[in-house]
């Protein structure tokens, strides 16, 4: 099982994604901007203001509330088998 424990966004539209196992990734929304529920997060204050760990993965609360319903997730296994891993978080590139 893969457990998010914490998101930091980032200006760009990635975002640095923590696992419970210690493994850290960056993850590319970009390419899902433009479709979809996606489109509620296209504009960078967005973004970065929902972003959030819900369901134990990263999401973005759409509600304020910390809604495990209304909210726009991203399986965590996909995070974790389709993103670049990084070994210091202070490192961008």
């Amino acid at each position: 099982m893969y457990n998010v424990i914490q998101v930091i966004p980032q200006e760009n539209f990635t975002v640095i994604v923590y696992f419970e196992d210690g493994v850290i990734k960056k993850y590319d929304a970009k390419p899902l901007l433009n479709k979809g529920v996606f489109k509620n997060i296209s504009k960078i204050e967005d973004f970065i203001s929902k972003c959030a760990v819900i369901n134990n993965t990263l999401a973005w609360d759409m509600s304020g509330n910390y809604d495990t319903y209304n909210c726009i997730d991203i399986d965590p296994e996909t995070i974790y088998n389709s993103s670049d891993t990084i070994s210091d978080p202070l490192i961008l590139n």
